[in-house]
């Protein structure tokens, strides 16, 4: 007869092998060459090896708030914590400034212009077709979202191109920290999480510590990597006021194993199984 797991032991499972390890299973799946991906690399990695890897030896650079975010103290004191733990590990750990000089409500709006044309390109095609989501269902959306749409729509070709430029600008200043570090940590989100809209539109803090920000994003500065295509991962770093507090971690462009062993290390030193157990005893019945 065969054996099936129920829903509850594959919980059960999944902590106890460690998310960066199924997280290597899929890098596995998706990874290689495929010639109708002009960005594909033609390299077969296998990331399995990289949860086992020790990270002694490697330079990790710790930015608290990547130059220009403010951050709540709570996350900061959290983080501040945690990255003691690669230290334990062996690694070398200094707190750094990136060179980053923008003010972060301009990065955040950047990181809007930047993304907003793949959705009205994907509204275009679809009027096209006959749908036309933006003229016949506008009052659909939130206004953040068509703020945006509005903005993009009148967009010269000057103007990308100087979008393009501050994009690059970041770009050399993450890159300016791998050239004397193999790994940059610092915190996923800036501030604590926030209540769902009763409108259906949940929209995050106007400020942090006093400081105003974009309330769709300047509070996430994740996107940061979007615009420069490093990689990253958002692994639990801890609590704080009874709710969890994200830890980035950056790697070299390429160097996604280098981001899944540090992933790995940190989880062996501080372990989260007990504090998602409830996680694994609900029903899912």
């Amino acid at each position: 007869m065969e054996k099936y797991f129920t829903p509850q032991q594959i919980t059960e499972l999944s902590f106890a092998i460690g998310t960066y390890y199924g997280t290597a299973l899929v890098m596995n799946a998706l990874s290689g060459y495929d010639a109708r991906d002009p960005n594909s690399l033609d390299e077969d990695v296998d990331f399995l090896p990289a949860t086992r890897r020790s990270i002694k030896g490697m330079r990790i650079a710790y930015s608290p708030d990547l130059d220009v975010f403010p951050v709540d103290p709570r996350i900061a004191k959290v983080i501040g914590e945690s990255v003691k733990a690669f230290k334990e590990a062996g690694a070398q750990v200094e707190e750094v400034k990136v060179g980053i000089t923008r003010d972060q409500r301009e990065l955040s709006d950047l990181w809007c212009r930047l993304i907003l044309p793949l959705s009205t390109t994907g509204f275009e095609r679809m009027r096209k077709s006959g749908f036309d989501l933006i003229g016949d269902h506008r009052d659909d959306f939130p206004p953040e979202f068509l703020h945006w749409v509005d903005t993009t729509a009148g967009m010269t070709v000057h103007e990308q191109s100087a979008d393009q430029e501050i994009r690059t600008e970041i770009y050399d200043a993450v890159q300016g920290v791998f050239a004397d570090y193999d790994l940059l940590v610092c915190p996923t989100l800036t501030a604590m999480q926030v209540k769902n809209g009763s409108d259906g539109n949940t929209l995050g803090p106007a400020e942090v510590n006093g400081v105003e920000i974009d309330r769709c994003i300047g509070w996430c500065p994740t996107y940061l990597f979007n615009y420069t295509g490093h990689p990253a991962a958002s692994i639990p770093a801890g609590f704080a006021d009874g709710l969890p507090v994200g830890m980035q971690i950056v790697g070299r462009r390429y160097a996604d194993a280098d981001v899944l062993a540090a992933s790995a290390a940190f989880e062996r030193l501080r372990p989260w199984y007990g504090s998602y157990a409830r996680c694994a005893e609900r029903s899912l019945s």
